[in-house]
């Protein structure tokens, strides 16, 4: 079977699941030992992954050869190459590119305001995408700021569209759920390019806003704060299709030291960068406790302080939120994160309640 058509027959039996369960693996983890073979792809239908990066001129190119290509993972050469080899094992299973990320904040917006280089970024996503087997690409631009910035968006995603025909190849973007940029966006021409947006329900607060609170939260407890349901609505508001939008759940915590809950000034922030890897919570010697109203859990005390997650409770109510709007499914940033017990984990709780009668 050639690889267009095996991809064809791919994108069929793909638009056949009724839910997508998607979740990011980055590259990076190769080096904590973390290898894309440890997932359970009973529970997982797409892969994102993160991240190939965007040059000048537009090239794309992966990001680290070692851990892409080079390094021992599952038997085969690569994570790229261990997630190419799953392929073949789980007919179901779509793998996507991701590109973009911290990494080439400042590079897309030059390339996405030329024509000339939005073409090049075309070509070199489609050539990367062929050479590889891989299902099709995910942009993660951090993050159109202007109108201006907006409209080259739009653009960009036409581009691609060239070059990587919606009968073929998927065509993903991942955006927040923050009105301040989705607002830059015509939302309902992108739609038109794309078969998924991938709304980051998270990171609504952190070490950089001026008050504590629940960073993943499904609904908002005050008219200023954005939430998920918030950002489902705009998009949807926007002309967004309900099918083609997936809710982020996050696989760590956000840490707000010296408070007890939300709403707090903030006061510093305990783990790596402010977060805790889901596994590791609830912190030691602290009991978790969900915010049935806001949708989030939570635990308070140890080194953490007050630290805000998702735990299988919120994820279900969510996944039922998802099944209530019409929504394609959830992602999850990022898989390696995830309690390895399966009572404990985020993705398995996802698959389980979407699929759930």
């Amino acid at each position: 079977m050639s690889s267009s058509s095996s991809r064809k027959s791919r994108m069929t039996s793909a638009s056949n699941v009724l839910y997508t369960n998607a979740v990011y693996w980055p590259n990076h983890r190769v080096y904590q030992g973390d290898t894309p073979g440890a997932l359970n792809y009973g529970c997982v239908n797409r892969v994102y992954y993160a991240f190939a990066n965007v040059t000048a001129d537009g090239g794309v190119f992966l990001s680290d050869e070692w851990a892409d290509a080079t390094a021992p993972c599952d038997g085969v050469q690569g994570a790229l190459g261990s997630l190419m080899h799953l392929k073949q094992r789980y007919p179901h299973l779509q793998v996507i590119l991701s590109i973009g990320g911290s990494a080439s904040a400042e590079t897309f917006p030059l390339v996405a305001s030329n024509a000339i280089l939005r073409d090049n970024f075309g070509r070199a996503a489609r050539g990367l995408v062929e050479a590889s087997g891989l299902d099709g690409i995910d942009i993660v631009w951090e993050y159109p700021c202007t109108t201006q910035q907006g409209a080259d968006f739009l653009a960009l995603l036409a581009a691609i569209r060239l070059h990587l025909p919606e009968d073929r190849y998927l065509l993903t973007a991942a955006l927040p759920a923050a009105k301040t940029i989705l607002q830059n966006i015509d939302l309902r021409r992108s739609a038109e390019y794309i078969d998924a947006v991938n709304l980051m329900a998270y990171d609504f607060f952190g070490s950089w806003t001026h008050k504590s609170g629940h960073h993943a939260q499904l609904y908002a407890m005050n008219k200023d704060e954005t939430s998920g349901a918030s950002g489902v609505q705009y998009l949807m508001a926007a002309g967004v299709p309900g099918k083609k939008i997936l809710l982020g759940i996050p696989l760590f915590g956000r840490s707000f030291l010296h408070v007890s809950g939300p709403g707090h000034k903030v006061r510093g922030a305990g783990g790596e960068d402010g977060t805790f890897e889901y596994s590791q919570l609830p912190r030691r010697g602290t009991k978790e406790q969900v915010d049935k109203r806001a949708v989030a859990a939570q635990c308070v005390g140890g080194d953490g302080g007050f630290v805000t997650y998702d735990n299988p409770e919120t994820v279900k109510i969510k996944a039922a939120f998802c099944k209530q709007k019409g929504l394609g499914g959830l992602f999850y940033w990022s898989a390696p994160s995830d309690a390895k017990d399966s009572k404990r984990s985020l993705i398995t709780a996802g698959f389980r309640a979407l699929h759930s009668s």
